[in-house]
């Protein structure tokens, strides 16, 4: 599993108060092209605390994929579209993967 990030001093105690109050463990799409061709990959594991905006922890990965995303051909620009949506609409849920992995450690 990916590095989680955000977790700076909080007890399992927490996180699981912080998710029964609507936090999550989400990731972040990035994209870039380089002519014929595209990578599209995903961040590391963010969690992101109950109340707490997405937005500080998606932009480094929303302008690359701005700036870099777009020059390939054909992959470039659907790659960059639906990493841009998925980051500015939060990030990708994966929480309940993460506590399905916790839980079988």
């Amino acid at each position: 599993m990916a590095e989680i990030k955000n977790l700076d001093g909080l007890t399992v105690d927490d996180i699981n108060r912080e998710l029964n109050n609507g936090g999550k463990f989400v990731v972040f799409q990035y994209c870039i092209s380089i002519i014929v061709m595209t990578y599209r990959k995903n961040s590391d594991i963010y969690f992101i605390k109950a109340g707490e905006s997405s937005i500080k922890h998606s932009i480094g990965f929303t302008i690359l994929t701005f700036i870099m995303g777009w020059w390939g051909i054909p992959w470039g620009p659907i790659y960059t579209i639906g990493a841009l949506y998925k980051n500015l609409s939060g990030g990708k849920d994966i929480t309940q993967e993460v506590i399905n992995s916790m839980n079988s450690n």
